[in-house]
């Protein structure tokens, strides 16, 4: 049996303190019931403890998944614009975010408290694969995908590695990537005369974005971890 305050900050919620005022405003439940009482005694293994009807669990592996809408910056906090933090339920907002999707860029971003597997995911040594739908400007030729798959040289002299790009269609294109640069699949699409008017992650690794509407978030199975750690 343990104390569910001490549970509470072993879920990652907050401080003491901040758990303490989080009690008292009736936002915990235990197997349905509101409490605020701090002292309570609770079987870990089997009680149902919610934060604003979401389940709390101690620390560890947990990944969440969230389908990011254009708007939000992916950083903790920024004084100019919304984050991706402000999506996602009080119980979470300990996760740290898995690489970045840029302000307009919608799709498929991971939330992690694992370190290991943040490093994982982020490090071009692993070559994660990342796949992206994009709309734009002209049409992809087999010119095209061969400078992707030899690796582009950007304006800058950004160095790319070989890259996937498969053209959809007049103005479409599924680009996969496995590194991360700053606003990489615009400036790739860029560098050879196609301006992205529209894009979206819809893969990393194995996993994908399903059904998961657009600003929903969810909690990813140990099944799903175990993808992704492969």
């Amino acid at each position: 049996m343990e104390r569910l305050d001490k549970f509470l900050c072993d879920c990652g919620i907050g401080s003491r303190s901040q758990v303490k005022q989080i009690l008292k405003s009736g936002r915990i439940t235990v197997d349905g019931r509101v409490t605020g009482d701090g002292s309570m005694k609770l079987d870990t293994a089997t009680a149902q403890v919610c934060l604003d009807g979401q389940p709390l669990r101690v620390r560890g592996r947990l990944v969440v998944m969230l389908n990011k809408p254009a708007g939000y910056v992916t950083a903790t906090e920024d004084d100019l614009s919304a984050t991706v933090m402000e999506l996602l339920p009080a119980a979470y907002r300990h996760l740290k975010p898995v690489g970045r999707l840029d302000k307009q860029t919608e799709g498929l971003l991971l939330f992690t408290d694992d370190g290991d597997l943040l490093h994982r995911l982020i490090s071009p040594k692993k070559e994660v694969p990342k796949v992206y739908y994009a709309r734009h400007e002209g049409q992809a030729t087999q010119a095209d995908v061969e400078a992707f798959h030899s690796g582009l040289t950007l304006r800058d002299g950004t160095l790319c590695r070989s890259a996937l790009l498969e053209p959809l269609g007049p103005g479409e294109s599924r680009i996969t990537v496995c590194e991360g640069k700053y606003h990489q699949v615009r400036r790739m699409m860029a560098s050879r005369g196609m301006t992205v008017l529209y894009l979206e992650r819809q893969q990393e690794g194995a996993l994908s974005l399903g059904n998961l509407p657009r600003g929903g978030v969810r909690e990813l199975t140990d099944e799903e971890i175990d993808l992704l750690e492969k």
